[in-house]
C-alpha cells in the first residue's frame, strides 16, 4: 500500500470517528498506566553504580514512591502525596536532567534502611529525582498527568 493511500485512508477514519463522536479520553487507569511508564523509563540510574533495582511509580491513591535498593542490602525510601505537591520543576537538556518535585512543607517521607550508619526517618520539601531522555512533548504529558492526580479527590 502506498503513502497516499494510507494518509487518505487514516483521514476518513479520523473525520468518521470525529463526526460520530467517538473521541478516546484517558481515564483514571490511562493516566496510571502512562504516568508509571514513563516514570519507570526515565529514571537515570547511571549516575550511581552501587545502585542495584530501582522503584519510581504512582499509586492509584495519588502517592509518589521511589525505592532505590543497593548492592550491599541498603535502601532508600522516598514517599509523598501530590494533593502536597506546591511545585514541579525540570532542570536539564531532553537527554538528560532532573525532575524537581517540592512540596509546601516537609512532606516527603524519607527513609533508609539497612544502612551501616543506622536507619533513618526524616522529612524533606524537595526531591530531585535524575531522568533521561525527557522530550518537552513527555515532560507536557507527565505534567498533565501529575495535574490529573494532584486535582483528584479521594
Amino acid at each position: 500500500m502506498n503513502v497516499k493511500k494510507v494518509l487518505i485512508t487514516t483521514a476518513f477514519i479520523i473525520a468518521l470517528s470525529t463526526s460520530y463522536g467517538f473521541k478516546y479520553r484517558f481515564d483514571e487507569q490511562d493516566w496510571l498506566s502512562y504516568t508509571n511508564r514513563c516514570l519507570a523509563q526515565s529514571y537515570d540510574a547511571s549516575g550511581d553504580s552501587k545502585l542495584k533495582k530501582v522503584e519510581f511509580f504512582l499509586t492509584p491513591d495519588s502517592f509518589i514512591r521511589l525505592r532505590k535498593t543497593y548492592a550491599k542490602g541498603k535502601q532508600e525510601y522516598y514517599s509523598f502525596n501530590l494533593h502536597q505537591l506546591n511545585d514541579f520543576d525540570y532542570l536539564g537538556s531532553s537527554t538528560t536532567g532532573i525532575l524537581e518535585f517540592k512540596t509546601l512543607a516537609d512532606d516527603i517521607i524519607v527513609q533508609t534502611y539497612n544502612d551501616r550508619h543506622g536507619d533513618v526517618d526524616s522529612m524533606t520539601t524537595v526531591l530531585d529525582i535524575p531522568v533521561k531522555n525527557m522530550e518537552p512533548e513527555r515532560l507536557d504529558s507527565l505534567h498533565e498527568a501529575l495535574n490529573y492526580f494532584k486535582a483528584k479527590r479521594l
